[in-house]
């Protein structure tokens, strides 16, 4: 079942180098720069981080997770003290998934119909059911102000039928998803999501169903759920060309700085992940010069910060051996500092992306960033 009638478009694509693109994205709570990285902010806390870290490090808009948010502390609750900007001091742009991934994520605990996903609460085990119209009933609660369809998403590998299944099913959840939309005051967005496991002609059939429902933007998920990168990559190019040329494309889930350089090169605006701040909580940082782990022994007596040439102070300021001291002495400050740190250097990457891009030397930027990668941590002489 098609939708007719297309949603207003928010998204000024800005300049294009190859496929890549850099653009600006109109909300109510600001503008954001794409390519652009979202932190994720699952409960409405950033781990390990104050929000405005995360704002000086960069971001334009940080998600949200429409089903943690219901069960606690209940968006209800939460639209009652102002919306979910007000309630966590955030201020600024925030995205909502729908609570679809849950449906594979807790598929211990969860029951998938035709109408909705009949959850037990991790909390307390308490039934609760998420359709698309209570999906969008929360996210509208919350004041999100782009909001997610409901989808089912399907764990890879995956046979077939149970890949087609779950992509019919997300896209009447779509129509129905929209049609709940209808009433959000203007300005506010709602994606609709590209399904279709690792099988091209069912992610070709997701997005043509998508673009005629209409909405604002375009995310594809499904994807950084178990495939290799080359699958992943392979699901955007079969995708990212179908989609309209006027909306953001957003890649769900997505991940590493190199998954993120790659699929801006085939067409991607938006991303997400928890990896920053859960990487920090482990003692991992992101660098120029790729991954460092500062739980190593040969940081102990390494007086060197991370990377002198960064723009974020505690990646110029602490040294290795003192980051690689609290991490083995399990300080909480260790944590602090290397998600703020990561966090940081994502928004940098995606600043030297955006402005390679406008530049017209995306592909350039784009060599030395992977070569900076491949030469690795320098260690002292």
């Amino acid at each position: 079942m098609s939708l007719p009638d297309h949603p207003a478009n928010h998204f000024d694509l800005l300049a294009t180098d190859g496929a890549a693109r850099t653009g600006r994205l109109t909300t109510p709570h600001g503008l954001v720069r794409t390519p652009g990285f979202m932190p994720v902010g699952t409960a409405g806390a950033m781990k390990g981080m104050h929000w405005r870290e995360v704002r000086e490090a960069g971001a334009d808009i940080v998600l949200g997770n429409t089903y943690h948010l219901m069960l606690r502390p209940g968006a209800e609750r939460i639209a009652g003290l102002g919306g979910l900007q007000r309630f966590t001091g955030w201020g600024g742009p925030m995205l909502t998934d729908s609570g679809g991934f849950q449906v594979m994520s807790l598929s211990e605990l969860r029951k998938v119909t035709e109408n909705a996903v009949t959850f037990r609460s991790h909390i307390d085990g308490a039934k609760v059911e998420l359709s698309p119209e209570r999906s969008i009933e929360v996210q509208r609660l919350l004041g999100s102000d782009i909001a997610m369809q409901m989808d089912e998403c399907v764990r890879l590998p995956a046979e077939r039928g149970d890949i087609e299944r779950a992509m019919q099913l997300s896209l009447r959840w779509a129509a129905r998803s929209k049609r709940a939309f209808e009433t959000a005051p203007e300005g506010y967005m709602l994606f609709g999501i590209v399904q279709g496991g690792d099988v091209p002609e069912l992610r070709h059939a997701s997005a043509r169903g998508l673009v005629e429902i209409g909405f604002h933007g375009y995310a594809i998920g499904g994807l950084a759920v178990g495939e290799p990168q080359a699958v992943m990559l392979a699901m955007i190019e079969e995708t990212a060309p179908r989609l309209p040329a006027d909306r953001p494309r957003y890649l769900m889930g997505v991940g590493t700085p190199e998954d993120i350089l790659e699929a801006v090169a085939r067409g991607i605006d938006m991303f997400d992940c928890v990896m920053p701040t859960r990487n920090g909580r482990h003692g991992m940082a992101f660098t120029r010069f790729g991954q460092i782990n500062l739980r190593n022994a040969r940081h102990i007596d390494d007086p060197r910060p991370l990377d002198e040439a960064s723009p974020w102070p505690s990646t110029r300021n602490y040294s290795r051996a003192y980051l690689h001291h609290l991490v083995r002495a399990g300080e909480t400050l260790g944590a602090m500092l290397l998600s703020e740190i990561n966090v940081a250097y994502y928004q940098e990457l995606m600043q030297g992306i955006r402005d390679a891009i406008a530049g017209g030397t995306f592909e350039d930027f784009r060599k030395q960033t992977r070569a900076d990668w491949a030469r690795g941590d320098i260690a002292p002489r």
